[in-house]
């Protein structure tokens, strides 16, 4: 039986000082495809979220998160979802942040023989 054993890569964040009324990018872009990705906004204000870095996707409350298990119990990944390589998260004011930072984890799967 071939497994799924899933890890974690380092952690992005950004800093509530370089989160203004524009997108800007939270870390660097995902070196590998996402199967789950855990978004907390520890700032002290709420947050857009955006997987393009233009449009307003999602909100996020202050001191709140977002859970993404996009294709966690896959086993095959050649036709299950995932949030592809050389992806990118991106945030902008909905609020005014005066603290805090929000930070990206992200999952993927690797094959165990």
């Amino acid at each position: 039986m071939i497994g799924i054993r899933l890890i974690s890569d380092p952690i992005k964040s950004l800093g509530f000082a370089s989160i203004g009324v524009g997108y800007m990018g939270i870390g660097t872009e995902f070196d590998e495809s996402a199967r789950a990705i855990v978004v907390n906004n520890l700032t002290d204000a709420p947050l857009f979220l955006s997987w393009n870095g233009v449009d307003d996707h999602i909100t996020l409350p202050l001191r709140g998160n977002l859970l993404l298990t996009i294709s966690i119990n896959k086993e095959d990944e050649s036709e299950s979802f995932s949030l592809p390589a050389n992806s990118r998260l991106y945030v902008k004011q909905l609020g005014v942040p005066t603290s805090g930072s929000v930070y990206v984890t992200q999952f993927r799967g690797i094959n165990d023989a």
